[in-house]
């Protein structure tokens, strides 16, 4: 049984938006694809209809986060719940949604609040009422903005969406954890995949296939809990997971790519993937290694024609290569390389830089659903990219702070997970269709 269209909700789901009535603080917290958005788009849009106010504010990280999260949401955004009576337009120099409600026109402002100074570009304005799509991910100062900026409503009405981070948090620890302990006011929801009614039993059964049940990946975007990140990331990685070169040599690619991480007194790194028919496996096929020590360095021009020397070698050797992903933050690296290239025979190969927008923790998500689902492979001559899939762990500093990050500390070669990365994230789009 797969996606059904439209369905109805559970009684959680209900529930939570029939509280939101009485409450002035509605947060909805849990997994991901739970339906957290949809339930706080759809009280919200109760609460729009009848607030006595004009001026609402929507935001997020950024000011794309918000309008993809609550103006749109996949076809469930407040353009469409107000299909026919609201328009897009600006207010005061800012994005803005006019909405014709029954208790007059509403306008709500769209606003970014990822950086520290975004709080200053909401100051100035009184918002009825406000809706913040993943709170945690904003900066601590711009939230607390937002609190004041409703201080002065008739009927104040704030709504949160979040999905867990560690329980030291500052989301928690200074702003949610006391409201929980006292309720007052609070309408708190925990929602997991298993309220979503849309997603079939057949779905939820593959989705669920492609998680470690001991792994934080599953505690958090499954279970939804505050969880702590600590030890080995890459549990799924065993000998299972290598392949020979007869293998490889018997194996049919879709398609190619490589990752390029370019390192100063760190390593540079290059991984050569292969994708199997419909992006179904991911396969590490080939990569190039190469740390320099301070009194041997290497500028990027160099670098550059190294890796373009092996990249013309693999194309000799009959890899049909595809695009190159660079990290974009070479844009010197890039240039030299699209010379190098041109110069050793392979000027078709197109240099691209790698989109690092959604962040390292996205692309080890990914990683690890194709490791537990048995789509991820590795050369098992690739001795650095093997002993950094088995040796990379949690950095316990971060957790401390409230955040999952991978450690680098020179323990494993990061550059190496970081240079496959760029090689297979841009397909992902692709890669989750399986």
């Amino acid at each position: 049984m797969g996606r059904i269209p439209f369905a109805k909700l559970n009684e959680k789901q209900a529930r939570y938006i029939r509280d939101s009535r009485d409450a002035w603080l509605n947060v909805a917290e849990g997994g991901k694809r739970a339906g957290k958005n949809i339930i706080n788009l759809l009280a919200w849009a109760m609460c729009l209809e009848r607030h006595p106010d004009k001026l609402h504010l929507a935001a997020g990280v950024s000011i794309a986060a918000a309008k993809m999260n609550i103006l749109d949401s996949n076809g469930f955004g407040l353009q469409y719940l107000f299909a026919g009576r609201c328009r897009k337009g600006r207010y005061m120099d800012k994005e803005a949604l006019f909405i014709r409600c029954r208790s007059g026109e509403k306008v709500v402002v769209f606003a970014g609040g990822g950086r520290s100074g975004d709080a200053a570009l909401i100051k100035g304005n009184s918002y009825g009422s406000a809706y913040i799509t993943e709170v945690n991910e904003c900066h601590q100062g711009f939230v607390q903005e937002v609190l004041d900026r409703t201080l002065a409503s008739r009927e104040r009405k704030l709504f949160m969406d979040l999905n867990p981070k560690p329980p030291r948090h500052w989301f928690y620890t200074d702003f949610l954890d006391d409201r929980q302990k006292s309720g007052e006011g609070l309408n708190y929801g925990h929602f997991t995949i298993a309220d979503n009614m849309s997603i079939g039993t057949g779905e939820l059964k593959r989705l669920l296939a492609t998680y470690d049940r001991s792994s934080v990946w599953y505690k958090a975007d499954i279970l939804g809990q505050r969880t702590a990140a600590s030890g080995r990331i890459y549990t799924g990685f065993n000998d299972r997971c290598l392949i020979s070169p007869e293998e490889i040599g018997k194996t049919q690619y879709q398609e190619w790519a490589v990752g390029v991480d370019v390192g100063g007194t760190d390593a540079t790194a290059a991984t050569l993937i292969g994708f199997t028919r419909g992006y179904r496996e991911v396969h590490l096929l080939d990569g190039l290694y190469h740390k320099q020590g301070i009194s041997d360095r290497m500028s990027e021009d160099k670098y550059a024609r190294l890796v373009a020397a092996w990249i013309c070698e693999k194309a000799r050797q009959g890899k049909m290569l595809g695009d190159i992903h660079v990290d974009s933050a070479a844009k010197l690296f890039r240039a030299g390389l699209r010379d190098a290239l041109e110069k050793g025979g392979a000027g078709n190969f197109a240099v691209k830089p790698f989109n690092k927008a959604d962040g390292i923790n996205a692309r080890i998500s990914l990683n690890v659903g194709l490791l537990n689902s048995g789509r991820f492979r590795v050369a098992n001559h690739m001795k650095q990219w093997i002993a950094a899939y088995q040796d990379a762990v949690w950095d316990p500093a971060a957790y401390e702070k409230g955040e999952w990050q991978r450690l680098d500390d020179g323990s494993f070669s990061v550059d190496c997970l970081d240079s496959a990365e760029y090689g297979f994230y841009p397909y992902k789009r692709w890669i989750e269709m399986n």
